[in-house]
This record gives structure tokens, C-alpha cells and sequence, in this order.
């Protein structure tokens, strides 16, 4: 039961974000980069194991990988505001967030953060 709360709730947000964002794409993106799915999941991480270390080392990882999702969003964009097809450029967008992912991973690891 516990899990399908989670799943709800975080569904809810991904849904609200995309609603708002229909109607705002100001808004819903300021909404979608508010870090609402990550402090849900630092809370129930939290709660389901009272493991304040298991959370400070989520919280480190996640920043280092969100930083290495910046440049599927930048691709994204720019590849948008140059003519091409949503596809195409999501596709490449996901290319450059998969090696941003990657590049982020091995300097995370390499200073020890995750």
C-alpha cells in the first residue's frame, strides 16, 4: 500500500507540472525543476530506514547527476529552436543527458562524492 501512495503522489506532480506547463511554460518549468520528487524520496528514504547517511549520500548523488542531466535539456532546446523534429531532438537530447550521466558518474566517483 505504501508504495502505491508514493507512486500517486509522484504521479500527481509529474501530471500537475504537465498541465501547468501547458498553460505556463514558464511555470511548469519552474515547477518540474523544483526538487518536489526528490524531497518526497528523501523523506520516505528517511522514514523507511531512519538512516540519516543512506539520505546525505542520496542527496549527494542526486546533485551530481543532476548536473549531468543539464546538457540533455540544453541539446534539447537548442536542437527545438533550430528547426528540428520533436523526435529527432529528444533522441539527441537523451544522447547528451546518457553521457552527461556518464561524465558525472566517473567525476562523482572520482572526488569521492558517490
Amino acid at each position: 500500500m505504501q508504495l502505491a501512495i508514493k507512486a500517486a503522489i509522484s504521479g500527481v506532480l509529474i501530471a500537475v507540472a504537465s498541465e501547468m506547463g501547458r498553460r505556463s511554460p514558464t511555470w511548469g518549468g519552474l515547477l518540474i525543476s523544483l526538487p518536489l520528487a526528490s524531497t518526497l524520496a528523501v523523506i520516505w528514504l528517511w522514514r523507511d530506514t531512519g538512516d540519516t547517511e543512506a539520505v546525505a549520500s542520496m542527496v549527494i548523488s542526486s546533485t551530481v547527476y543532476v548536473i549531468g542531466s543539464l546538457p540533455a535539456f540544453v541539446v534539447l532546446a537548442i536542437l527545438l529552436r533550430s528547426g528540428f523534429g520533436f523526435v529527432p531532438a529528444l533522441l539527441a537530447g537523451l544522447a547528451a543527458g546518457y553521457m552527461g550521466y556518464l561524465l558525472a558518474g566517473r567525476i562523482g566517483q572520482a572526488l569521492g562524492l558517490i
